[in-house]
């Protein structure tokens, strides 16, 4: 079965994207599905709401306990959170007056949006959107007897906070929400064994948690080590910003990260990457071929493959025209099956890649030694 294969440069048909994200996921999912790429959806975190929670009532009293001088927002969604669980308690107009005597910094756009729709003014919004753009600012200034409530997004601040605190600032941490591992952890292990295993071209990250999140499942099951090496490898790591980013630069991991962190963003950054760093191009036997992750197009027509055929079209590939011995290519065959049956595997491997390319003689068989793309 072929498709015509979009003429479009930023086509990510024949590519595999693993998604983790929570929130706006299907939107996510769609702008990739809409550019052809196949998505496997593994959700690694899901959003705990405190409204109800000690912490952040204790942290907004405390708040409400004196003048604010300063007050960093991380997150829209987190700003919005504070605002309606003050509101549930009858605290909403004193956290508000709070709010505007204080100078607000915005980490981003969306927080800054937020604190414009609730009415405040912000005062300074960092051209990274980084937390860590956020302390330098503050630490440029004599921070010393000034109180400054940090909004969190999820994960503990521990060297922003401590920083501020060293330079003389009493610090005030309020923790709007956290994240937790999502309920089901079947779809991010599956997905953990296909990027170890090379089954998905990307993994897109929209937030630094998830990246955690997922870290730690491949650590319990001893594959952290294998996923780095994956992600330094053949997977590329598309983080929605820098914060996201973070946790595998920290580990040195290369990752793909657009202009801009919006969603739209990553994913044109996708679609600009995997066809111009994930494709191997090259004629055989008189046809023009693109060899994708999990396809290959054939004179422009798009022909997915099963895993098996296509894993013996790229090892073919790593050397065209030389020939691949039959012992050779059965390693490279999922399952690995066993020495007795592995002539036969491979055999079968072949016939359904040659079924599945169409035209004859890009796969030759070199009697008695193994097989070669036609490549002179």
């Amino acid at each position: 079965m072929t498709a015509a294969l979009e003429t479009a440069p930023d086509s990510l048909a024949g590519f595999t994207v693993g998604v983790t994200a929570t929130r706006r996921r299907e939107e996510f999912r769609a702008l990739l599905e809409r550019r052809g790429a196949r998505v496997v959806s593994a959700p690694a975190i899901r959003l705990v709401p405190l409204a109800e929670d000690a912490g952040l009532l204790a942290a907004t009293r405390r708040a409400l306990a004196a003048p604010l001088d300063d007050v960093v927002i991380t997150t829209g969604v987190g700003f919005r959170g504070w605002m309606a669980a003050a509101d549930g308690w009858g605290l909403s107009g004193d956290l508000a007056v709070r709010l505007t005597e204080a100078r607000l910094l915005t980490r981003g756009p969306k927080a800054r949006g937020a604190v414009r729709a609730a009415g405040l003014n912000d005062h300074w919004t960092p051209a990274t959107e980084s937390c860590g753009e956020v302390k330098d600012h503050l630490l440029a200034q004599d921070l010393t007897g000034r109180r400054i409530a940090v909004q969190l997004h999820g994960e503990p601040l521990d060297g922003f906070v401590a920083a501020l605190r060293q330079a003389g600032a009493e610090v005030i941490e309020v923790p709007v929400y956290r994240w937790m591992p999502y309920r089901d952890s079947s779809p991010l292990r599956r997905l953990v064994a296909q990027a170890v295993g090379g089954a998905v071209d990307a993994v897109a990250f929209t937030s630094a948690p998830a990246v955690l999140a997922m870290l730690r499942e491949a650590r319990a099951h001893g594959q952290e080590e294998a996923l780095l090496g994956a992600f330094a490898g053949a997977v590329v790591a598309a983080c929605v910003g820098p914060v996201t980013a973070q946790p595998l630069e920290e580990r040195g991991v290369p990752t793909l990260r657009p202009e801009r962190s919006r969603l739209g963003a990553l994913a044109r950054a996708l679609a600009r990457h995997l066809p111009e760093h994930g494709v191997t191009r090259m004629t055989a036997g008189g046809h023009r071929l693109e060899i994708r992750g999990h396809a290959v197009v054939v004179d422009g027509d798009l022909r997915p493959l099963p895993p098996a055929p296509m894993a013996i079209l790229k090892r073919l590939a790593t050397k065209p025209g030389h020939v691949i011995t039959r012992a050779d290519l059965r390693l490279v065959l999922p399952g690995s099956p066993a020495r007795e049956s592995a002539e036969h595997a491979v055999e079968m491997a072949v016939t359904r890649l040659r079924r599945a390319l169409g035209p004859a003689g890009i796969v030759e068989t070199v009697v008695k030694r193994g097989y070669r793309l036609a490549v002179q």
